[in-house]
């Protein structure tokens, strides 16, 4: 930039700002938000790869279409991040997915140009539907954007929502970021159909979507224009998948050349009267060389040095527990060729990238199809297969009804690894896996657990590998282990079983999963001060340790149960243990601790747990409360 000449960028303080640029200028502004977008995550960390992909993309729908009156929505939302800068939030992009910061995702409660909040794929269209209908009804509300991926429009979400959405035959835009790569390579069908569209063709093709509109091109686009169905269909009177759906299709155009980018996007504003789906050809991590080389294309990353690339990661302690995961089904793999794997676009993030490069004929990514993938992981158990289905707990949550009636009705032998259970850090509430332990122990036939450490990680990995009896599920946090040493090998437990690591007399804490070690730490203080406890590792949600619980309420005056995840998991199963069995009358004081009912937003894990009064000092006062001892009478620093 000359000296004295304004930046372009410091000169936009909301869209409208852009509708006042030359089209040249908005080329140069898009080529500032790069710039920009990249300076920020090299300090915050976040999403660079897909929000590098659509920067001109971003401005050039910003400066057609009427936004925030128009509706703008983002599949996902993990490439929204030049979005918010030129939405009045560039002066707050630096506490992106910090606490009290800005959202790693589009979020309503933040912004109105944030219309619908995203962080799951494919619910665009569905949501843009919504609002045309809303429009057509004589509601406050322009036209409808929605901008997905090739990885999310393979989802069957978004095909429900084609379908309706042609059928209705409404004014809607659907804009397709085609850039080959969601967060692993797309698979199936969809992506080699997407593929096939332009892979011998010029990305200047154009289909005449308006009167007059090819006599504004170039000659040799004019007659490309002219052409164009053949081109993209490979049939000379032949029509696109999405024509069929009841779409007008145009397209493959180049999503990073604004002449063509905004003739299309202004010739579909002023001329459609239909649903209409504008192919833009992207890459992701454009214009930064370090994320187009890479094989993820930089999709998330921690902070980097913006000149090299390189991200500037903390040496880890202990392996993480996604890692463990993936090095324990590989061993187990070795002995057994009919343990399969199954996840939905996510190899690497679920740790089965190792188990693809071992058993590459045994590996089944699915795409974004957590339904499909459910469903198919089952009748390869009904197959006599035996499939680890390997999704993250939040994402599990959009094959429920498959896991209801196509696994756990039929008491099939699918095996769950429910990665990124619990709080989630930087990622937020639409990533925290709260759920899975409520939504899974209240089916018939299933066994629930939860890993304490990366050693018990292992031993459930080796459990659910001999059980053939029924579904079961395993979960386990985001993040490393704790670091203790690891065996060459699991064992497997005795289902229903659970362990005492420490003991007491006076109070039982018993706790599931990860929040073991916050109990050790608050059994320390208690018996500092006098208070003698017992420390209880249950592992298992389904079936409960029934003996192991009657001997805790026996001999305790006070159990607590202790879980990282929503109410009315473990924690209510012990209760209607003991209400069935008539404990409860009897004198033993339950208490149970669970995540809060509320969704916690982004902030580091410490702040996390802090807001969901999980630590060991939060213990320590809820056993006090527990025996009426006043809480100012003890120290509860979890240090002490």
């Amino acid at each position: 930039m000359a000296d004295g000449v304004t930046p372009l960028l410091d000169k936009i303080l909301q869209p409208s700002d852009l509708r006042a640029l030359t089209d040249s200028e908005l080329t140069s502004l898009a080529s500032e938000l790069r710039d920009e977008t990249i300076a920020i995550v090299s300090e915050t960390g976040g999403h660079l790869g897909s929000s590098l992909g659509v920067v001109e993309l971003t401005v050039a729908i910003h400066a057609v279409f009427n936004t925030p009156f128009d509706k703008l929505i983002w599949d996902v939302g993990h490439q929204c991040y030049p979005h918010k800068i030129i939405t009045g939030r560039r002066d707050r992009m630096r506490t992106l997915r910090q606490k009290g910061g800005l959202s790693g995702f589009t979020k309503r409660s933040e912004s109105e140009y944030d219309p619908f909040g995203a962080a799951h794929s494919s619910t665009s269209i569905s949501a843009a539907l919504g609002f045309t209908i809303g429009r057509d009804m004589g509601q406050a509300t322009g036209d409808a954007i929605a901008v997905i991926g090739d990885g999310s429009i393979s989802a069957g979400m978004a095909y429900e929502a084609l379908n309706n959405a042609g059928a209705e035959g409404r004014r809607l835009v659907v804009v397709l970021n085609d850039n080959e790569m969601s967060i692993a390579p797309p698979v199936g069908a969809m992506s080699k159909y997407l593929s096939g569209l332009y892979a011998n063709e010029s990305l200047h093709t154009l289909k005449d979507i308006a009167d007059g509109f090819t006599s504004v091109l170039p000659s040799p686009l004019r007659e490309g224009a002219k052409r164009a169905k053949s081109l993209v269909t490979g049939f000379s009177a032949g029509s696109t998948f999405f024509e069929e759906m009841g779409f007008e299709y145009v397209g493959p155009i180049d999503g990073h050349d604004m002449s063509q980018l905004l003739p299309v996007l202004r010739t579909v504003k002023a001329r459609s009267t239909k649903p209409i789906l504008v192919h833009c050809v992207t890459t992701k991590g454009k214009g930064y060389s370090p994320a187009e080389s890479s094989s993820d294309k930089y999709h998330g990353v921690s902070k980097f040095d913006i000149l090299s690339g390189e991200q500037k990661k903390s040496k880890p302690n202990a392996p993480s527990y996604t890692s463990v995961f993936g090095n324990s089904l590989v061993k187990q793999a070795k002995e057994d060729n009919r343990i399969v794997a199954v996840t939905a676009a996510m190899p690497s993030g679920t740790g089965l990238d190792k188990f693809l490069d071992n058993f590459p004929s045994r590996f089944f990514d699915v795409g974004i199809a957590e339904q499909h993938a459910v469903t198919f992981a089952g009748a390869m158990a009904a197959a006599g297969l035996r499939p680890f289905c390997a999704i993250y707990s939040t994402f599990l949550q959009r094959g429920y009804d498959q896991i209801v009636h196509d696994v756990a009705l039929q008491n099939l032998p699918v095996r769950f690894a429910i990665d990124r259970a619990g709080l989630v850090g930087a990622d937020g509430a639409t990533h925290a896996g709260s759920f899975d332990v409520v939504y899974l122990a209240s089916l018939p036939n299933f066994t629930v657990m939860a890993a304490a450490d990366e050693l018990e990680l292992m031993h459930m990995v080796a459990t659910a590998a001999e059980h053939d009896i029924g579904p079961i599920s395993f979960r386990y946090p985001r993040g490393e282990g704790v670091g203790i040493d690891l065996p060459e090998k699991g064992s497997p437990l005795e289902i229903g079983k659970g362990r005492v690591l420490r003991e007491g007399k006076k109070v039982a804490l018993a706790s599931l999963g990860t929040r073991l070690e916050e109990a050790l730490k608050a059994a320390e203080i208690l018996d500092s001060k006098g208070i003698s406890t017992t420390v209880a590792d249950m592992r298992f949600a389904k079936p409960l340790d029934e003996k192991l619980l009657m001997e805790l309420a026996d001999n305790h005056e006070v159990l607590v149960t202790i879980e990282e995840g929503a109410r009315g998991g473990f924690g209510a199963h012990v209760l209607h243990y003991f209400s069935d069995i008539g404990a409860l009358e009897k004198g033993i004081k339950v208490r149970t601790m669970t995540l809060p009912d509320l969704f916690i937003d982004q902030a580091n894990p410490s702040d996390m747990y802090k807001q969901a009064l999980l630590q060991a000092e939060n213990i320590v006062e809820k056993v006090l409360g527990s025996l009426g001892v006043s809480v100012g009478r003890f120290a509860t620093d979890s240090s002490a």
